[in-house]
């Protein structure tokens, strides 16, 4: 199924310059965001609770700070840009009792809408923008006159403005519209993003590097020979990989390594298909969400441990040393 697809051209960038942007966060998409939105013409407020460290440096890039109460009382639109976990909580407090019908809010991840952790008055819309990389990613992207790909959504329609004119003049606005704005639902990105991160981008491809590296361990070759194989190259095959696809990251191997890989695939591949089949399973249920929320309420009592113990870890040790000429480079 073919999602639509939006670019510079067929987008009015007017729509959202002719609206009140309120930013609540000022992390890295909320930095990146402000600032692209701020070059393309558009004007934008931040709003963050009195004593956050991130005031002054908002203040410092030109930005009039608000308290996030009083940023949603002089706003248009105004975008959720906070930890997943915590929009229960500020949005409920700071903005759905100041909100007023025909007012935009906005996400960029479907997690607290889709999970029923925000529930909006009738009459305000809810759109969802998503940059598909990091805050370091879009604004640099943006600042070479190229873009990130966008996602929109609209999950309730304004009762004063278009919903979906507005998500898509505020990607625009953010270089989306250069490389392509697609249009989803919330439960999609929200669902599929999550899937990819713990299927692939991080559980998965965490899992395979430091099992690789305890096995070969394990088997007694030697920390740095394990590192190279099983961790520093990653990097090379997955720029091959982003930029040519799996095809062209074929054409670039030996027959050796592609004759390889098909033979290791075909074990593993059912393994990993059916554990992928419960990972998103249990993000669709919902299970995932009611434990994450569990671990935050419990101040994160795993993910704590799970960090101090990483720290210990021979793939970090060793890791440590072998990445030391590239971040003495930086």
């Amino acid at each position: 199924m073919a999602l639509p697809v939006y670019y510079d051209k067929d987008i009015d960038l007017g729509v959202i310059q002719s609206l009140q942007v309120g930013i609540i966060g000022y992390g890295a998409q909320g930095e990146a965001q402000a600032l692209n939105l701020r070059d393309s013409k558009v004007k934008v407020r931040i709003g963050l609770y009195q004593g956050s460290l991130s005031v002054s440096k908002a203040k410092k890039e030109g930005f009039e700070v608000l308290e996030v109460k009083e940023l949603v009382q002089q706003s248009d639109v105004i975008m959720a840009l906070l930890p997943d976990e915590l929009h229960k909580e500020v949005l409920e407090k700071e903005v759905i009792p100041f909100l007023k019908e025909g007012q935009i809010i906005g996400f960029a991840h479907g997690f607290s809408v889709h999970f029923n952790q925000v529930v909006l008055p009738k009459g305000v819309g809810a759109i969802l923008v998503a940059p598909k990389g990091p805050g370091s990613a879009l604004r640099e992207e943006y600042l070479k006159n190229r873009g990130l790909y966008h996602l929109i959504a609209i999950e309730q329609e304004s009762s004063k403005y278009n919903a979906k004119a507005v998500a898509l003049s505020y990607a625009k606005a953010m270089g989306g519209g250069r490389m392509g704005v697609l249009e989803t639902s919330f439960k999609e990105e929200c669902e599929s993003d999550l899937f990819g991160e713990q299927a692939v981008l991080c559980g998965g491809l965490e899992a395979i590097v430091r099992m690789g590296f305890e096995t070969l361990i394990k088997a007694g070759y030697p920390e740095e020979l394990a590192y190279f194989e099983c961790v520093h190259e990653v990097k090379l095959v997955a720029d091959l990989l982003h930029y040519k696809g799996v095809e062209g990251l074929r054409k670039h191997i030996s027959n050796t390594a592609e004759f390889g890989a098909i033979k290791a695939r075909e074990p593993m591949g059912n393994l990993l298909k059916k554990r992928m089949q419960k990972i998103l399973k249990k993000i669709q249920n919902g299970s995932f969400a009611k434990d994450f929320l569990l671990e935050k309420s419990l101040n994160y009592p795993r993910l704590n441990t799970e960090r101090k113990a990483l720290k210990e870890t021979k793939i970090e040790q060793i890791g440590e040393i072998l990445r030391a000429p590239f971040n003495h480079k930086k």
